[in-house]
């Protein structure tokens, strides 16, 4: 009996061995990992193969997509694909719904005919795939700006009445933006929505905000710049290059964990005032006048009877088009 469970255990060692041969890891979608905001219909897949022994190679590999974490209800699974691409493999599924969440996982073979386990799964969210989608609607400040262009802010308030599972705000501006959901700022990246020639393309940067909204009274606070778009730009100190307004485009998703959904957008109910930054420069830097901050501005509360409307703006959307480029961000800071 001792012998038949020492060649049980030994017999069941080897095959988890043979099996752990070949790990799947580094699961990048466009490049990276669990994108949100992807506007590519065809996505590429890569991913790293690891091994234990040395000469181990791919030989074919199965792809699956799904809406659902746990991997059913596919949208595509490429069955077995005679291949040893792991790099750049296009997703070739059904047409994908924009602002929706896929995951996707992927097993090899080796050159061996063994397969390994399915990976973790890793997930991207899609952004707003067709100009269609786009319901917000530009908005500008509602009073006459200074001829020092104080930085202008907007705000609005809004209220959710259910439990919320997921919210994703699509964000972009005439100038720059720095923007806040109840006083949080979102994302870590500065300068957006970047320089890019502005009349051709616009970039729009999406942020998971699930985790800063309340299941109640919700605020949003949004500065503009003026940026490389109407700043000062140049060895002549040029202004205006690519345009004389200051504009910002805000559409928000959420989903509501009873299966609804709601739209928060820039529209003609957010209001507008200036604040603390009354002089801001790409390259002139910026004054602040601290006597003048509005504290408490992005929060829920805030007394905003004193501020002026918004003026809606008529730029259109075909030139917007999802961030792919790496954001720039803090890296070290000096006191």
């Amino acid at each position: 009996m001792r012998k038949f469970y020492a060649l049980l255990l030994l017999l069941n060692l080897t095959a988890a061995i043979t099996y752990a041969q070949v790990k799947i890891t580094g699961l990048l979608c466009e490049n990276r990992s669990n994108p949100v905001g992807l506007d590519n219909a065809r996505p590429k897949f890569t991913w790293l193969m690891a091994s234990d022994k040395q000469n181990v190679t791919q030989t074919a590999y199965q792809l699956r997509v799904s809406t659902a974490p746990d991997l059913k209800n596919l949208v595509w699974d490429s069955g077995k694909i005679t291949s040893d691409s792991s790099v750049h493999v296009s997703y070739m599924g059904k047409t994908l719904a924009s602002h929706t969440k896929y995951y996707w996982q992927v097993r090899v073979w080796d050159n061996g005919k063994k397969a390994s386990a399915w990976s973790a799964p890793a997930y991207w969210i899609t952004s707003l795939l067709k100009t269609g989608d786009w319901q917000a609607k530009w908005i500008g400040p509602g009073f006459q700006e200074d001829s020092l262009h104080a930085s202008p802010m907007f705000r609005k308030e809004f209220t959710s009445t259910r439990k919320i599972s997921s919210a994703i705000a699509y964000i972009t501006a005439h100038g720059l933006y720095e923007a806040q959901i109840n006083g949080s700022r979102l994302g870590d990246a500065y300068l957006t929505p970047g320089w890019t020639s502005y009349s051709k393309r616009l970039q729009y940067q999406a942020y998971d905000v699930t985790g800063l909204l309340n299941a109640g009274n919700n605020t949003i606070g949004v500065t503009l710049g003026s940026g490389w778009y109407r700043g000062v730009i140049g060895f002549n100190n040029n202004r205006n290059f690519y345009g004389k307004d200051i504009a910002l485009l805000f559409q928000m998703h959420v989903t509501y964990t009873d299966g609804t959904s709601e739209v928060v957008l820039s529209d003609g109910s957010w209001k507008s005032s200036t604040g603390e930054i009354t002089y801001s420069e790409i390259y002139n830097g910026e004054t602040i006048d601290a006597r003048k901050a509005k504290k408490g501005w992005a929060l829920n509360g805030y007394n905003d009877k004193g501020w002026s409307g918004v003026q809606l703006l008529d730029f259109g959307y075909q030139n917007l088009l999802a961030t792919y480029n790496e954001p720039i961000t803090k890296h070290e800071t000096f006191k």
